[in-house]
C-alpha cells in the first residue's frame, strides 16, 4: 500500500522521512495552494464582469469566496495530482492550526482524491510524536476551516473597502487593515502622549556613607526633609510639567539642593530603621508565541519576523514543538524531560518539589497546543544540538526557559534602611536598600533580561554592611543630583506585541506580519529598537478615529476575535457573522458609503497635532509628504516639511522657521564663479539643499546638492556650497585601469566609485576630503570581500533535465541556489542545509515562470 503524505513546507520533508515508513511518499504544497485573487489578472474570465470579482468575495451569495490557484502554484498542483494517481491513500500532515487545517481542506478541494483521505497532526517532529500521529488519524475539522475562511474574508472586506477611501481622501497607495490599523493607532496614541508631555526638573541628594568601624562605602538617597516627602517624577503632571499637589511634597531646585548639602556637612548621621524581609520568586511560564517574540527581541535583538522564521526552521527540523501557540501548558512528556534536565544539569536541590505547570493561556486562546519547548521525551542540550548562529541562540533561550519552569524557587532577602541626618534644626531622611540571594533556584538557568545567568546573579545582588537601628554612620560626601521627568517610552516590537496580546487584538502568530506590514507601508519607521509613527500614520489614524471608529477600536477588534473563536468551536454560523459585520445599517459597507460623501479631503489631510498655540500654522499630509500652510497678509503660504522630520520632532519654533524662510524667499550666498548665477540655500521635502539659479520657465531643473548629514543651513558659505555642488567629484585615475575614481553621496550614504564598483566610506572618511590613495584602498578592500563572499554550502550535482550544475551557496545577502549562471534566493524559512535537488528544481522552475 502506497501512501502520499502532503505537508505545507518542503523543509519538513527531510526530517519527516526519518520517522515515516519507507513506502510513504512525502511532498509539499509550498504553503497555501490557493487563495482569494491577489489582483485583477488572477480573476478567471467567467467572473470578470461581476461587480464583486476584484473583491474576490460574492457578498450577495452567502459571502462565497472566489478561490484561485496562483500561477506560481500550478506546477505544484500538477505534481501533487500526478503523485496522488500513484497512491492508495492521501495523508494530509499540515500544521494543526487554522491555517494548516485550511491548507488541508483546499488540497482536498483541488486534488479531488478518489482514495481514502486521512488527517495527520503532530506538534513536534520526533519519532514518538510521528508514531502517535500515525496511530490516531482524524478528519478535517471544518469548524477550524470556517474560522480561517472567516478571518480571510473579513481581512479582504476591510482592506478592499476602506483602503480606496484613504486613497481618495488622503493619498494613493495607503492601506487599512483589521489588525494593522489598531496597531498603528497604539503607536500614534503613544506619540501623542509624548508630544503633549512637558518635562519637569527636580533635585535630590545622594550621600556616600560608611560604618564607623568599616571603610566599605555605600550610597543612600534623600527621600524626606523635615518629615515631608521629596518630590519625584510621579508627582508632576505630564501635560503641564507642574506639581500635582505642591503642598504635599518638597521640591528642591539647584540652589536649594546645594544649600541643603552645605547645611548637612556637619550633620549627625544615625540609622533610624532597619527592615528585612524574604521573598520567593517563581519562574515564568514556558514560551508562547507572543512571549517568545518579546523575549527574543529584548535579549537577542531579533525582530518578530526573524524570531518566527528561525523558530519555523527549528520546528521543521525537529528541535522544538510547534511555534504558533497561545497555551503555556506543558505535556507530561515535556515536564518529565525538563525535570530530568534539571537534575542532570544542576542537581536535586534545584528541582522544584512538585510538578509545576501553567494551565492559563492568553485572552481568546485558540487551539489546544502546548507551550513552545524543546522537542522529544528528552531535551537536547543547546551545546550538543549541532546548531549555530540564530538557531542556536533561539533554541538556547527556549531550552533554558523550559527547564526553568521545573526548578526551585529563588529566595531573596531585601534589607531597607532609613538613615537620619540632623543639622541646624533640620532632619533629612536618606534611604538605601540591599538585596541578597539566599538561594538562586531557577536563576541558575534563566534570568529575564540577561543572556548570562552567572553575570545576572551578580547583578541581582546589592550588598549592604550590617546596620543596626541607632547605629551611627559617617558621611564621605554629599552630591546634589538633578532629574528630569521622562515622557512615556515609545513602543518597541516587544512592547507592541505585549500590548496587542493584552488587548486581545489579532493573534500572536500574526504579530510578526503585522509589524512588518506597518513598516513596509510607511506608517512606522524603526529608530533603533523603537517604532516611530510617521505623518501618514497620524493622518490615517485621525480619519479612522473620527469616521470609522470601530476599525481602530481595540475592544471591537478583540470582540471580533472572540466571534472567530466561536466559529472555530462550531458555535456561530460563518455567514450570519459575515452578514452582521459587512451588511445592514451598522455594517462596514454602509458606514464607508456614508462617510465617503461626508469626509472633506482637505480636513482629512489636516493633522490635529497635540501642540500648544500654532499661531495659525496648519500641518497637512498629501501624496508628496507632509507640508504646512499659513495665511499671512491675506495670502496662503505653503511649504514642505522635510521628510526626515517625524511628528514628534515638530515644535512651533521649527514650523515658524520654515514659514519665515518661505516668506523671505531664497537668499543668495554668492554667485557661481563659472556661470555667475546666484547660489541659494533652500528647504525641500528631503531637507535643506543648495541650488544654482532659479527654476526657469521651461522647468529645466537647476543644479542642486543636498547638505550632508550634520550640516546646518547657517553653516554653509559659498566655498562649502561649491564643494557640495562638485559632488560626485573626481579624485584621479585608478593606478591599474586608468579610469577615473569619483567620490559622492547616494541613497546609502557617502561612497567612492570606480568602473561601476561602489565602496562605502567609513566613519573616519569624509566625502569632501577623501583622497585618491584612500579611495583605491577602499575599493581594493571591497574587491577582496566580494571575491570571497560566496562559498559552497552543498553541491547538489547536475540538474535532472540538463547538465547544468546546481549548488547551494552562501553569499553576502544570504543563502541562494546557483543554477548555471542564474542565482535564485532561498525563502526566509528555508534552511540551506535542508535543500535537496527536488526542492532546488521547484524553486528554479518558479523563478523561471516569474
Amino acid at each position: 500500500m502506497k501512501s502520499l503524505v502532503i505537508v505545507e513546507s518542503p523543509t519538513k520533508i527531510k526530517t519527516l522521512q526519518k520517522y515515516l515508513p519507507k513506502d510513504y511518499v512525502i511532498d509539499s504544497s509550498m504553503g497555501h495552494i490557493r487563495d482569494l485573487p491577489a489582483n485583477a489578472k488572477e480573476v478567471p474570465k467567467r467572473f470578470k464582469g461581476e461587480d464583486w470579482a476584484n473583491l474576490g468575495v460574492n457578498t450577495d451569495d452567502d459571502f462565497d469566496p472566489l478561490y484561485v490557484i496562483p500561477s506560481s502554484k500550478k506546477k505544484v498542483v500538477r505534481r501533487l495530482k500526478k503523485a496522488l494517481k500513484e497512491a492508495d491513500e492521501l495523508i494530509l500532515a499540515t500544521d494543526e492550526d487554522r491555517e494548516g487545517e485550511a491548507i488541508s481542506w483546499h488540497l482536498t478541494e483541488i486534488l479531488e482524491p478518489k482514495v481514502p483521505v486521512k488527517r495527520m497532526v503532530f506538534r513536534e517532529i520526533t519519532k514518538e510524536a510521528i508514531q502517535e500521529a500515525l496511530n490516531h488519524f482524524r478528519d478535517i475539522d471544518i469548524n477550524l476551516v470556517n474560522a480561517q475562511e472567516a478571518r480571510r474574508i473579513i481581512d479582504r472586506l476591510a482592506g478592499y473597502t476602506i483602503s480606496p477611501l484613504l486613497w481618495k481622501k488622503i493619498a494613493p497607495g495607503l492601506s487599512a487593515g483589521r489588525v494593522q490599523s489598531v496597531a498603528v493607532r497604539f503607536l500614534v496614541e503613544r506619540e501623542r502622549e509624548r508630544m503633549k508631555f512637558r518635562t519637569a526638573r527636580y533635585w535630590d541628594l545622594k550621600a556616600t556613607l560608611h560604618k564607623v568601624d568599616d571603610e566599605s562605602a555605600f550610597e543612600a538617597d534623600l527621600t524626606h526633609l523635615d518629615g515631608k516627602r521629596l518630590a519625584s517624577g510621579k508627582d508632576f503632571d505630564e501635560n503641564t510639567g507642574k506639581l500635582k499637589k505642591p503642598k504635599k511634597v518638597v521640591l528642591l531646585d539647584d540652589k536649594s539642593a546645594s544649600e541643603l548639602r552645605d547645611n548637612l556637612v556637619d550633620a549627625e548621621w544615625k540609622v533610624s530603621e532597619v527592615k528585612k524581609n524574604r521573598k520567593k520568586r517563581n519562574p515564568s511560564p514556558a514560551f508562547i508565541t507572543s512571549t517568545l517574540q518579546q523575549e527574543a527581541n529584548r535579549k537577542l535583538n531579533f525582530s518578530a519576523k526573524q524570531t518566527m522564521g528561525v523558530a519555523q526552521k527549528l520546528y521543521e527540523n525537529g528541535y522544538i514543538t510547534y511555534m504558533r501557540t497561545d497555551s503555556a501548558r506543558l505535556s507530561g512528556q515535556a515536564i518529565n524531560a525538563a525535570r530530568s534536565a534539571v537534575k542532570e544539569e544542576y542537581g536535586d536541590e534545584y528541582l522544584f518539589e512538585r510538578v509545576r505547570n501553567y494551565g492559563g493561556s492568553s485572552k481568546g486562546a485558540q487551539e489546544a497546543h502546548e507551550a513552545i519547548r524543546p522537542a522529544g521525551s528528552s531535551f537536547r542540550k543547546p551545546e550538543a544540538a549541532g546548531l549555530r548562529g540564530a538557531q542556536f541562540k533561539l533554541y538556547d533561550l527556549i531550552w533554558k526557559r523550559t527547564i526553568a519552569t521545573q526548578m526551585a524557587r529563588a529566595e531573596l532577602e531585601f534589607t531597607n534602611v532609613t538613615i537620619e541626618a540632623k543639622a541646624n534644626g533640620r532632619v533629612a531622611e536618606f534611604k538605601t536598600s540591599g538585596k541578597k540571594i539566599i538561594f538562586p533556584g531557577f536563576f541558575r538557568a534563566y534570568v529575564e533580561g540577561s543572556d548570562d545567568p552567572d553575570a545576572a546573579l551578580e547583578n541581582q545582588e546589592r550588598f549592604l554592611p550590617g546596620l543596626n537601628e541607632g547605629e551611627e554612620v559617617e558621611e564621605e560626601g554629599i552630591e546634589p543630583i538633578s532629574h528630569e521627568t521622562k515622557p512615556p517610552a515609545r513602543f518597541t516590537e516587544a512592547t507592541l506585541v505585549k500590548e496587542l496580546e493584552k488587548r486581545g487584538v489579532g493573534r500572536p502568530s500574526t504579530y510578526a506580519s503585522i509589524i512588518s506590514t506597518v513598516q513596509n507601508r510607511g506608517y512606522v519607521e524603526a529608530d533603533g529598537k523603537t517604532l516611530v509613527p510617521t505623518f501618514t500614520a497620524f493622518a490615517v489614524t485621525e480619519l479612522l478615529e473620527k469616521n470609522l471608529h470601530d476599525l481602530v477600536d481595540s475592544d471591537f477588534t478583540s470582540e471580533m476575535e472572540a466571534k472567530l473563536d466561536e466559529i472555530a468551536r462550531g458555535k456561530l454560523d460563518i455567514n450570519d457573522y459575515l452578514s452582521t459585520y459587512y451588511k445592514g445599517e451598522e455594517g462596514l459597507k454602509a458606514k464607508v458609503d456614508e462617510q465617503e460623501d461626508k469626509i472633506d479631503p482637505k480636513e482629512a489631510r489636516h493633522l490635529d497635532l497635540p501642540l500648544p498655540d500654532l499661531n495659525g500654522i496648519k500641518v497637512f499630509v498629501g501624496r508628496y509628504g507632509p507640508y504646512l500652510k499659513k495665511e499671512t497678509n491675506g495670502e496662503e503660504l505653503t511649504t514642505s516639511i522635510p521628510d526626515s522630520w517625524k511628528p514628534s520632532d515638530i515644535t512651533v519654533e521649527k514650523l515658524e522657521e520654515l514659514v519665515k524662510a518661505e516668506e523671505e524667499g531664497p537668499k543668495s550666498i554668492g554667485n557661481h564663479p563659472d556661470t555667475g548665477e546666484p547660489i541659494f540655500i533652500l528647504n525641500g521635502r528631503y531637507g535643506p539643499y543648495v541650488q544654482v539659479g532659479e527654476v526657469s520657465d521651461d522647468n529645466k531643473k537647476p543644479q542642486r546638492a543636498s547638505l550632508l548629514k550634520g550640516m546646518k543651513p547657517g553653516d554653509v558659505d559659498l566655498e562649502l556650497a561649491l564643494r557640495l555642488l562638485e559632488l560626485p567629484r573626481p579624485l584621479g585615475e585608478h593606478p591599474e585601469s586608468g579610469k577615473v575614481i569619483k567620490a559622492g553621496v547616494g541613497r546609502y550614504g557617502p561612497f567612492v566609485v570606480h568602473d561601476g564598483t561602489f565602496a562605502s566610506l567609513k566613519r573616519s572618511d569624509h566625502v569632501l576630503d577623501i583622497e585618491l590613495d584612500r579611495a583605491v584602498e577602499l575599493l581594493e578592500n571591497k574587491k577582496k570581500k566580494k571575491s570571497g563572499s560566496s562559498s559552497v554550502i552543498k553541491d547538489l550535482g547536475d540538474h535532472p533535465d540538463n547538465s547544468k550544475k546546481v549548488r547551494v551557496m552562501d553569499g553576502r545577502y544570504g543563502p541562494y541556489i546557483k543554477y548555471g549562471k542564474k542565482n535564485i534566493s532561498l525563502p526566509n524559512d528555508f534552511d540551506p542545509e535542508d535543500v535537496s535537488m527536488e526542492i532546488a528544481v521547484q524553486l528554479i522552475e518558479e523563478k523561471g515562470k516569474k
